[in-house]
């Protein structure tokens, strides 16, 4: 059954929003809109970052590890429940692909917030080499999350060498 084509029933909602990994995993409802999941969970993750902002980078990194590992129990256990391994209402990982991307944001004004949103959409959605590997290769919750991470590497990488020329 195709992620793409695959739309969640009532039924399914029920089952999902029934189990803590089907709430996390749908980025507490975010990835629930009848269009542009990712999207919706890119614009979700920027709340919960603005608020954690003043993090240190070292209890960022913790929150990146851990939302991931968090992030691959509760993908994999949605997508069994929901019969698709990477349902398109699977959202968390755009959250951590989002909170990755927005790394040198950190230290910035407020554009590279939205910079960064854009870049990670892009290469979530182009999914330029390696993301795609790794999107069609590797399965269950660890694929789900694995490629967010990656695009969320390149977006930050590529938001920092642009902060690196407007200063």
């Amino acid at each position: 059954m195709s992620s793409t084509k695959y739309v969640l029933d009532p039924a399914d909602r029920r089952r999902l929003l029934a189990s803590p990994a089907g709430w996390i995993a749908c980025g507490f409802g975010s990835g629930l809109t009848p269009k542009a999941q990712g999207t919706a969970g890119s614009l979700a993750a920027i709340l919960p970052w603005l608020l954690l902002r003043d993090l240190s980078l070292t209890a960022w990194t913790v929150v990146i590890v851990l939302g991931f590992a968090l992030g691959v129990w509760a993908c994999d256990r949605a997508g069994r429940i929901l019969g698709v391994d990477d349902h398109r209402s699977l959202v968390w990982d755009e959250f951590i692909g989002q909170w990755v991307a927005l790394l040198p944001a950190l230290f910035a004004p407020w554009w590279a917030v939205v910079l960064g949103f854009v870049l990670f959409r892009v290469f979530d959605v182009a999914k330029p080499p390696p993301i795609g590997w790794f999107d069609r290769r590797v399965k269950g919750g660890l694929g789900v999350m694995l490629d967010d991470l990656i695009a969320g590497i390149f977006a930050a990488v590529l938001l920092y060498l642009v902060l690196s020329f407007t200063r």
